[in-house]
């Protein structure tokens, strides 16, 4: 039998693949995950607000020793570089920070202090208001009144520290039925302020530091640090000047 012609032969090879699919186009790969250490792709104003809450997780976590700016950029998973372009050095961290816990501390007594009552009970609910601050953030409250590791030339932070202790002259004013300046005080009533602060402060740092456990231990049943405090308070509460 003769042969075909190669030309045939070369014809019929596209015949046989026309039932065949058409290749599918390759996908790409999917982008990269950021490496730890890149930035973490935040808008200027909430990579700062970031940094503050990751800050605030840090200290909680592992305290004032374990705060530093490259555990602060991990936490929030940026750059190491990103805590010194906001905020320029640990110390100007750790002070917007205590900036803020300021103001949550101010919030929460003047919450506290807005009730309807008469002001023996405001007062005590301001003082069981600062020992429930401090007990639920005893990282914060500890950074608040370390001053030595803080600028208190800071705007933030000199503003919100003076709003607390203006907050606490008012509610001493209160309950000794005068007005106190914050700007201005007679010996007495720098006295009746330092004696309240003292007072509510002391019983926070013991409580915090464990040192009310055997105290607490030793109270008749359903009795606890809230109604130890109410007890204390009620005892030495300032009353108003007079006969």
């Amino acid at each position: 039998m003769a042969r075909k012609p190669a030309a045939l032969k070369t014809r019929a090879r596209p015949a046989a693949n026309r039932g065949a699919p058409a290749r599918l186009p390759r996908k790409r790969p999917a982008p990269r995950a950021a490496a730890a250490g890149e930035d973490t792709p935040y808008h200027h104003g909430a990579l700062r607000d970031a940094l503050l809450t990751a800050a605030e997780t840090v200290l909680e976590r592992d305290g004032l020793a374990g705060l530093t700016l490259r555990a602060v950029a991990r936490e929030a998973g940026v750059s190491h570089a990103a805590p010194t372009h906001h905020f320029g050095d640990l110390t100007g961290l750790v002070s917007e920070l205590a900036a803020i816990g300021f103001r949550q501390f101010n919030a929460a007594m003047a919450a506290a202090g807005a009730v309807d009552a008469p002001p023996l009970l405001r007062a005590l609910a301001r003082a069981k208001a600062y020992v429930a601050y401090a007990q639920a953030h005893p990282g914060m409250y500890g950074l608040m009144f370390r001053t030595e590791r803080l600028d208190m030339a800071r705007p933030s932070l000199h503003e919100a520290a003076n709003a607390s202790f203006a907050g606490l002259a008012g509610a001493i004013g209160v309950s000794r039925q005068e007005q106190i300046s914050d700007q201005a005080l007679s010996l007495e009533q720098a006295a009746a302020i330092v004696k309240a602060w003292s007072l509510v402060h002391g019983f926070t740092m013991l409580l915090l530091d464990g040192r009310l456990t055997d105290v607490l231990r030793r109270l008749p049943p359903g009795n606890d640090a809230e109604t130890l405090l109410d007890a204390m308070l009620r005892s030495t509460v300032a009353r108003p000047p007079g006969p």
